[in-house]
């Protein structure tokens, strides 16, 4: 079957009506969506020219959208903004990165101690989280199609000095996105907010002790490793942190049926080639880095059950101030509890020993 009759018999629930008549009678739209990343981040920005090619192919070029990396349009964390006003039609974007407005907004992509990537995925498609989150940007004027992306559990930064205890994180300046800068203040970090282009000069001159970035393979482009050398794992505050299509309401509700399916079928694409580029190219990065001089450390358990201590507070002090995030929060924390006894079953159980072979196997 072709793909414009393949197309044809999806938008009709199965019935032939002939590609030319379901082409022509959907109208031509022509929209912009800035992204909140640059363009050599191949793997986040390229979800945004993913979408943009899928929707133009699956429309035979009737609804095209253009992406743009940051800073062409608006800068990249006024992605938001831009959709909210109506500025632009869409945007592809990390809704945490605007948790200063309302700490709501994280878990549309990631909080600590949260979900992997796997579950983050499962919780928007299937356990209630797409309609929460909907409901709650719906007051920002804006929709959230689709996941679009995501990095698997991300690395925790690059440090100058180890970290072996609690008291290391007194008075460290550390780089750091989302909600975790609030959390890590709790035991003495001082958070520092850096865009990803001065990461580098900033560890160089120590005008910051530490930084997170993504992971092996981003992180790679950049340096790091040469004025930092410790590679501390794993970045708990994003274990499974989603980029997001939103769309002005406006824009969204203009759309016909088929093509609000079309859009949601590119970002779920855009999606699994995201994670799968993270998955096939993290592992060898990770050992050309090593072979550079970075030095792989475990944060140890002590730190990170401080962490995750003063998480639960952060939580807590949310619930009680902000009635939006615990009604959000109530159904996450509920779907985290069961899905994270589901995969000690077996997905974990599984790993684990598969890790434990392959070192005896060598």
């Amino acid at each position: 079957m072709s793909r414009r009759k393949f197309l044809s018999t999806a938008a009709t629930g199965g019935v032939i009506l002939g590609a030319p008549a379901i082409v022509s009678a959907q109208p031509t739209i022509r929209w912009r969506m800035p992204s909140s990343f640059p363009k050599n981040l191949d793997t986040l920005f390229g979800s945004a020219e993913t979408i943009a090619k899928y929707v133009t192919t699956m429309t035979g070029g009737k609804f095209t959208i253009s992406a743009h990396a940051a800073g062409e349009i608006v800068p990249g964390l006024q992605v938001l903004d831009a959709v909210q006003a109506g500025t632009v039609e869409a945007g592809q974007t990390a809704m945490y990165y605007y948790f200063g407005k309302d700490p709501t907004f994280a878990f549309d992509t990631s909080v600590p101690f949260g979900l992997n990537c796997r579950q983050q995925q499962a919780w928007v498609m299937d356990g209630g989280g797409a309609a929460l989150m909907n409901e709650f940007l719906r007051e920002y004027n804006v929709h959230n199609v689709g996941i679009c992306g995501n990095t698997g559990a991300q690395m925790g930064g690059w440090f100058r000095k180890e970290i072996n205890t609690v008291d290391d994180l007194k008075g460290l300046k550390f780089r750091c996105g989302g909600p975790a800068g609030q959390v890590l203040t709790k035991l003495g970090v001082v958070p520092q907010q850096i865009a990803g282009g001065d990461i580098y000069p900033s560890l160089e001159k120590g005008t910051i002790d530490a930084a997170e970035w993504v992971g092996p393979y981003d992180d790679e482009k950049l340096g790091f490793y040469k004025v930092a050398k410790y590679y501390y794992y794993p970045g708990w505050w994003e274990g499974g942190p989603s980029t997001n299509m939103i769309v002005n309401i406006k824009a969204w509700e203009s759309l016909t049926p088929e093509y609000k399916a079309i859009l949601q079928a590119a970002c779920s694409h855009a999606y699994a080639e995201c994670m799968a580029k993270y998955d096939a190219r993290n592992a060898a990065a990770l050992k050309r880095l090593i072979a550079g001089g970075a030095i792989l450390k475990a944060f140890p358990r002590p730190v990170m059950d401080a962490c995750f201590k003063a998480s639960e507070e952060w939580f807590a002090e949310n619930n009680a101030k902000n009635p939006k995030f615990k009604k959000i929060h109530d159904n996450w924390v509920k779907f985290r509890s069961e899905s994270i006894s589901w995969f000690r079953v077996t997905e974990n159980t599984f790993d684990d020993f598969m890790a434990s072979a392959m070192t005896r196997r060598g």
